[in-house]
């Protein structure tokens, strides 16, 4: 497993500039995402191509949900130059497109990458984060869409070496951008704590990431600097516990949702998490987690004792008063909508699920998190 080195920006970037000195980057391949214009480490990348005598290439040419065939632009621009160095700036999208450049690179180029066997190369990779939420700088993961479809990358190879903390990047979030943001990475703590693949270690990154998320959360969305720099850790610990623990049926429930009402993923997942939470807890005779019903009683009321409550249920109902005070917006459905959503749910990401939802739990539940239009 990667060791990151942890970069903490100050206004020269000094950390960063000694990170490349020592390791004698001489060509970066920036992959940078729409915010790019409006950041200050912009200008740090302008400067050190004159400073430095550093060749910096910048690639944007991809989306949010970014496609297969936009990862292969980048392959292909990166092969026509010869780089010490992948930079991702910008969201999970940025980020994932930058670690399957570095996976797939030096594959078969006259082969679909997706098909191919990943075998781990010696190119660093640097990320710097520019929302507080995915934790993507953290995981071994990555999310590309091919023929429409979602494909998940996975290798420890592709975890960046060294991550830049940078509250700066934070100012031009729009608010919607800080709110969904934010529930994503308390979604990503809240979910890998109570996941059948939690360990200790993912359950102490998970607390350490929830604690400093509700610290912080008011500060943050208000745009104080200190706030947002330590949203940023927090979701980097959060990062690290769903590298191990994975997540459960709030990300698998909330992709649908994301795509077919066109609102955040981090909005989608928090709509999901409000009410598969005290389903669980209400049908916990369900328990599908080998560690047992006793084991996931005593883990939702250490999970409530981590959010500041006193029982399971008043830990439930204390996230669903974090998402009321948030004002995130509560879709509609109708009859046509809960049987689309009910069947795009990933049984395979259910599995990480400690309580077993059927069909019809599905069904129901969907009901729940959607209003009746």
């Amino acid at each position: 497993m990667v060791k990151q080195k942890i970069l903490i920006a100050d206004k020269m970037y000094s950390q960063l500039t000694e990170y490349i000195k020592d390791n004698q980057i001489s060509r970066i391949f920036l992959v940078c995402d729409s915010s790019w214009p409006y950041l200050m480490i912009k200008n740090y990348f302008q400067s050190i191509e004159k400073d430095l005598k550093i060749a910096v290439v910048c690639f944007s040419d991809f989306s949010s949900n970014p496609l297969y065939e936009s990862v292969v632009s980048g392959i292909n621009l990166f092969c026509q130059g010869e780089y010490d160095l992948i930079a991702a700036v910008g969201g999970g999208s940025a980020i994932d497109v930058a670690k399957c450049i570095k996976l797939f690179f030096d594959m078969d180029h006259s082969k679909n990458y997706l098909q191919q066997t990943i075998i781990p190369n010696d190119i660093k990779l640097l990320a710097i984060p520019t929302t507080a939420g995915t934790g993507s700088e953290a995981t071994q993961f990555a999310v590309i869409y091919y023929k429409g479809e979602k494909q998940s990358v996975t290798n420890d190879s592709c975890i960046p070496d060294a991550v830049v903390m940078d509250p700066s990047v934070l100012k031009t979030l729009p608010i919607y951008q800080r709110k969904s943001t934010a529930m994503d990475a308390l979604c990503h703590g809240i979910e890998s704590f109570w996941s059948i693949y939690s360990t200790n270690e993912s359950m102490e990154y998970s607390q350490k990431a929830i604690k400093k998320i509700l610290a912080n959360l008011d500060g943050y969305l208000k745009g104080d600097y200190e706030a947002g720099r330590e949203m940023l850790f927090a979701s980097h610990l959060a990062g690290k516990a769903i590298n191990i623990a994975q997540t459960t049926a709030g990300h698998a429930m909330c992709y649908k949702l994301t795509s077919m009402y066109g609102i955040a993923h981090g909005h989608g997942a928090a709509l999901c998490v409000r009410e598969i939470w005290p389903y669980m807890i209400a049908n916990i005779d369900k328990c599908v987690d080998p560690r047992g019903k006793e084991y996931l009683s005593s883990m939702f009321y250490k999970l409530a004792v981590i959010m500041g409550y006193d029982s399971a249920k008043t830990g439930a109902e204390g996230f669903q008063k974090i998402f009321g005070k948030l004002e995130l917006e509560i879709p509609k459905y109708n009859d046509r909508t809960l049987e689309i959503l009910a069947r795009s749910v990933n049984s395979i990401r259910l599995k990480n699920n400690p309580v077993s939802l059927s069909m019809d739990a599905i069904f129901e539940l969907y009901s729940r998190i959607l209003e009746k239009g």
